[in-house]
């Protein structure tokens, strides 16, 4: 090939080699503030990472309060679960002592009203007082006792007052007479202690 057919083809790849460089000189402008625009100062990446740290501070907050809550809430529902288990276990027995209590005041009655000086009935009365004291104290094992207030200061908590006598012999609001005992179990009011009450002379 003659020097004469090589000048334009140099020609022509010299100027194509030229558009593309200043081409890519343009792009290079283009993307130049595009780049600018997308870097962040040390200052504004610092404080960016501040807030980060803030933000997972404040869910970590969150998050121990939710736990310190909730073991709270365990702790009680643990404790109001132990309460009732005790509960049942001490007044498991309230209706079925409740039923007992009748047999009580009947052998107490047969005590009461029997012929104490009749020597052919004074075994069988024996036996009946043997009878009401293993009894009694078969129901004590098991938290059942007696409110016999004769002599006491009137209580509502544990005393039905049926009747009010006055009197000057005691302070108003002491028990005179009990006319049937009340019982407790477990420190529970069964039943209260029927009662006539003093109350000031006229």
């Amino acid at each position: 090939m003659s020097e004469q057919t090589k000048a334009p083809e140099q020609e022509l790849e010299t100027a194509q080699e030229e558009v593309v460089e200043q081409a890519a000189e343009a792009q290079a402008q283009e993307e130049a503030p595009q780049s600018e625009q997308g870097e962040i100062s040390p200052e504004e990446e610092i404080a960016g990472l501040y807030a980060e740290l803030e933000a997972a501070k404040q869910t970590i907050e969150g998050q121990k309060d939710g736990v310190v809550r909730a073991a709270a809430e365990v702790e009680n529902m643990r404790r109001r679960a132990a309460q009732d288990v005790e509960k049942a276990h001490k007044f498991a027995l309230e209706k079925f002592s409740n039923e007992l209590l009748p047999v009580i005041d009947n052998l107490e009655r047969a005590i009461e009203f029997a012929d104490k000086d009749n020597e052919a009935t004074k075994s069988i009365l024996e036996g009946i007082e043997m009878t009401l004291k293993s009894f009694s104290d078969a129901l004590g094992k098991f938290g059942v006792e007696e409110v016999n207030p004769q002599g006491e200061a009137f209580s509502p908590e544990f005393h039905q007052a049926m009747s009010m006598q006055p009197s000057n012999d005691v302070a108003p609001n002491t028990v005179l007479a009990v006319m049937q005992k009340g019982y407790t179990l477990n420190g529970r009011l069964l039943r209260p202690a029927m009662v006539m009450v003093s109350k000031a002379a006229e």
